[in-house]
């Protein structure tokens, strides 16, 4: 058939993605099969796949369509999604990113595609940006030194299991959890526990410390439920018990609260999400993971050093890579330690970009509006059961927690699901005096006045 006489679906070109793919040519094929002694792919098939699970049937697929067509049937499935305000917290938050970081870091091949900068002197430019990721990481929770960064807070909480193990100079074999832990970090912790023969103990770290023998605590900083506890007696408490303390600490939180070295824990981990990283449905977002300067050489992951070169000038690389695919797996301080250095970049910017003055005013600014919907809610004569609080509050919401949660998704909000009678709240950067408005509005106070709630509400940090 002709072009001037074919059809439009001919025409169409369904086989263009095909042919700009790289891969075998037929001609390819053919001398691969013919190596082996076959004529077609069924064959391949036929004689590596057991009949017992070959399925001859074909499979029931749409009809072929070009890559332009397939985007756009994707777009529609995503259009059809719909786009809530996220208050439920518990380590994901919303935040902006500074368009200069997005458009020079995250949307910038020279940072998004880099691997491991093994050849220190063509890669100065990013080890000195996560120098500076450590660096920040460092002064927030008080502690001399810190990693590269770590693959999620979960997981960072695992090594710091593992870290406490290993520099522990108890002979027990339990690691306590608090129980104000965010859950996912709860059941990361259980899971890696399993395999390393680790027995792990959840519950209240003001009551069921005594009488356990232990090599590791794990604390949340502020807690899951918004609590801001003072933790200096229960680190002296299990020092003395020849354990040491890790500490899940909020970065941004830190700007306002007294950091973890400062009442004595070993180890501070954490998520760098709400430094200008998007909740990307859940990551990724790179960990931090900061500890004694005792404790640096069975850190797990990479530290960043600063060096003198052979001019005599300061020169930045690798200074520590204590991971298995560098020295001997049985010397290795961890496996599982993958960085997520792209978005530590971005992270590192963030708190640049900001600098300390700006970052402790981003957290001023979300403890206020906190206290603000805080006193909104107990005018309204609900139970804020957090006392001390960042950004966090836990409400006592009775028989009415259904359908309050209902009504915040009516007006496109999602709350944190406590349980069948509380309700999470969390705020952050992206909130706005409106949203505080719109969550009254939820629990029936439309009407309350934003300037008088804020003349009556205390400062409860």
């Amino acid at each position: 058939m002709s072009q001037s006489n074919a059809s439009l679906r001919e025409l169409q070109i369904h086989s263009a993605f095909v042919g700009c793919h790289i891969g075998p040519r037929e001609v390819d094929k053919r001398e691969m099969l013919g190596i082996l002694g076959l004529s077609s792919m069924e064959e391949l098939i036929d004689r590596v796949v057991p009949g017992s699970i070959l399925e001859n049937e074909p499979l029931a697929l749409d009809a072929s369509c070009t890559e332009q067509e397939a985007l756009q049937a994707l777009r529609r499935l995503a259009h059809m999604n719909k786009v809530f305000k996220s208050f439920i917290g518990m380590g994901y938050y919303g935040t902006f990113t500074p368009p200069v970081i997005l458009r020079n870091v995250l949307e910038s091949p020279a940072w998004y595609t880099a691997y491991t900068p093994y050849q220190p002197e063509i890669s100065q430019g990013r080890l000195e940006a996560i120098l500076n990721f450590q660096t920040m990481v460092s002064d927030l929770t008080g502690l001399d030194i810190a990693n590269s960064s770590l693959l999620d807070e979960g997981t960072a909480a695992a090594e710091a299991m593992a870290l406490c193990r290993r520099m522990s100079k108890s002979k027990s074999n339990t690691f306590f959890v608090s129980e104000i832990c965010h859950p996912q970090t709860i059941e990361v912790i259980r899971t890696r526990a399993l395999p390393m023969g680790y027995r792990v103990v959840v519950g209240d770290h003001r009551r069921e410390l005594d009488g356990l023998e232990l090599f590791g605590v794990l604390l949340q900083y502020p807690g899951s439920d918004g609590e801001i506890h003072d933790y200096a007696e229960v680190v002296s408490t299990a020092h003395e018990k020849s354990a040491l303390v890790a500490v899940a600490a909020d970065l941004l939180s830190l700007a306002l609260l007294k950091p973890p070295g400062e009442f004595g824990a070993d180890i501070a981990i954490g998520s760098t999400q709400r430094f200008g990283v998007p909740m990307g449905f859940g990551g990724p977002h790179a960990a931090y993971m900061a500890t004694r300067e005792s404790f640096k050489r069975s850190l797990p992951g990479r530290i960043v050093g600063v060096s003198i070169d052979s001019r005599g000038d300061p020169a930045y690389r690798l200074a520590m890579q204590t991971r298995e695919q560098h020295i001997r797996r049985e010397k290795a301080t961890s496996n599982i330690c993958t960085a997520q250095v792209l978005l530590a970049v971005m992270a590192s910017m963030y708190a640049v970009y900001h600098g300390p003055d700006g970052l402790r005013n981003i957290a001023r600014r979300v403890h206020r509006l906190t206290t603000v919907l805080a006193e909104g809610l107990r005018q309204l004569g609900f139970e804020v059961m957090t006392r001390h609080f960042f950004d966090t509050l836990l409400i006592n919401t009775g028989e009415r927690t259904g359908q309050l949660h209902e009504a915040a998704r009516v007006r496109g909000m999602n709350l944190r699901e406590v349980d069948g009678k509380r309700i999470g709240i969390s705020l952050d950067e992206t909130t706005t005096i409106e949203d505080v408005t719109a969550l009254w509005s939820v629990f029936g106070g439309g009407d309350l006045n934003p300037t008088a709630m804020a003349a009556s509400a205390g400062d409860r940090i």
